[in-house]
């Protein structure tokens, strides 16, 4: 494996304050004022002004020094509310677009989980750090879509040595008949101790509490449990009576809460996973998997571009199909029709989740898990309160993570750097082929698409989410499709 990079860290960056710029204005402001009112003792002094006015000398002086008084103490208002935390930037000061960060974002489907990422960010974490707690989060407020049962598949590009890994989660492997053997713990401890900044108790001290606590449902696991019945997920997300928890419900999960408590104090990433196995195969009255391949990080597949260098994951993931689809379409000279018309839709949504972290220097981290359907295979084990998956061998939903990165060359770690991840179906492969391209066209070929319709929203077939994030002029981007989807938060 090629030498890691030293972390990304943003202490030194929580200095910076969007008050101080408009502070400099207005005290250049307050100098100017005062070569017009306050009279200097050096010049020959024209008293008839003051006669004029109406006002003696001194009072003139008297009426300058209140009036600069007010000017500072606006000025030390404006400081304090600035440093308050309001997202209210001052009249003249410096404003974003929501969305646009100076230091870093998070863009997830739980609000929840893009806050706890931001907080990561915030102590002076890393976009791994902020992506792999975010996560940890995800696997207990949307059991629905992830958690410690799924699959997880990573992309990270670190911007300082130009360089992008990929996380693959190995063959998918079965710890009963139709029961996939969980691998998030392991998966995610590695990438971590790889590219981690801050310590890894810290990571899950959120999610533990969220799951001891309690934790609101949202509409997204709402809506799934109403999709679906309730059978083997009761008591965890059901009334007494058995109907299923809805929108603004409190849900628990103290097993899942001791579980993540146990992981914090794994020394490596496979005893993070052995713990949570033997609990498992206890509650299903089995020895235990034998050893096998488990996740690893390898180099990310790379194709040059005239833009630059595209990365994503190799097998098992659909990355080679992006790649194929992207050199084909950038040979034909556009993207292919709408992939939605090209494939039926599932009848069967989807388990599955994303998210990704970026910072203003254009390290990135996409991951995407997969169930293989809505709660998996909805076997709760009443030891670890974790869902397992329904991930196997012979499933399909393998092949749908393909997250990518588009960068500089290696010897250009400035340029500006995207990220696109989805999730959904098996049409992911050309939803962002075709979201990359979008980005790609030139002013014409947008302005021609946008009468077709609108190019920042491509289809994800009703099925999916994709997240876009992009570093540029020193500024973090990130949004997601559906626009609503999906919650961002930043600083």
């Amino acid at each position: 494996m090629e030498p890691t990079a030293g972390p990304v860290l943003y202490r030194q960056l929580q200095l910076w304050d969007p008050s101080l710029e408009s502070g400099q204005e207005e005290e250049e402001e307050e100098e100017e004022t005062s070569e017009l009112v306050v009279p200097d003792p050096r010049r020959p002094q024209d008293s008839s002004r003051d006669e004029a006015s109406g006002l003696p000398g001194a009072s003139a002086r008297l009426v300058a020094a209140l009036l600069l008084l007010a000017v500072g103490f606006s000025l030390a208002v404006r400081q304090l509310h600035a440093s308050s935390g309001s997202a209210a930037p001052p009249p003249s000061g410096h404003s974003h677009h929501p969305g646009v960060y100076h230091h870093g974002g998070v863009v997830s489907p739980a609000a929840t989980c893009s806050h706890l990422g931001r907080e990561l960010l915030v102590a002076g974490g890393n976009v791994v750090d902020a992506g792999v707690g975010a996560a940890l989060c995800l696997a207990v407020v949307h059991p629905h879509a992830t958690g410690l049962g799924a699959t997880f598949w990573g992309l990270f590009h670190n911007s300082t040595s130009g360089s992008s890994t990929a996380l693959t989660p190995g063959p998918a492997r079965t710890l009963a008949p139709g029961l996939g053997l969980p691998s998030a713990l392991p998966a995610l401890h590695l990438l971590h101790a790889h590219f981690g900044r801050l310590p890894w108790p810290r990571l899950l001290v959120g999610p533990a509490s969220l799951a001891q606590d309690g934790f609101l449902v949202d509409t997204a696991l709402a809506g799934a449990l109403a999709a679906r019945s309730t059978e083997g997920l009761c008591p965890l997300l059901c009334h007494a009576d058995g109907t299923p928890l809805g929108p603004g419900a409190r849900a628990t999960n103290p097993k899942l809460a001791a579980v993540l408590r146990g992981a914090a104090v794994a020394p490596t990433p496979d005893l993070a996973g052995d713990a949570l196995l033997s609990l498992l195969a206890r509650d299903l009255g089995l020895r235990g998997p034998s050893p096998g391949p488990g996740p690893t990080l390898e180099p990310a597949l790379q194709l040059p571009m005239p833009q630059g260098i595209l990365s994503t994951t190799p097998s098992p993931s659909a990355g080679p199909e992006l790649l194929a689809r992207v050199e084909a379409a950038l040979r034909s000279g556009g993207p292919s029709p709408d992939p939605c018309l090209l494939v039926p839709r599932a009848p069967v949504t989807p388990g599955s989740g994303v998210l990704a972290t970026i910072d203003s220097s254009g390290s990135v981290l996409l991951l995407t898990s997969s169930l293989n359907s809505s709660f998996g295979s909805g076997h709760l084990s009443p030891s670890t309160g974790v869902l397992l998956s329904d991930l196997v061998a012979e499933s399909a939903s393998g092949g749908w993570a393909c997250p990518l990165v588009l960068h500089g060359g290696s010897d250009d770690t400035e340029a500006d750097v995207l990220g696109l991840v989805a999730s959904g179906n098996p049409v992911v492969a050309r939803v962002t082929t075709r979201a990359l391209l979008s980005r790609l066209v030139g002013p014409q070929a947008q302005a021609q698409q946008q009468q077709q319709g609108p190019t920042q929203s491509p289809s994800i077939c009703g099925q999916g989410t994709l997240l876009q994030v992009a570093a540029h002029a020193e500024h973090a981007h990130v949004s997601s499709v559906p626009s609503g989807c999906c919650t961002f938060q930043g600083f």
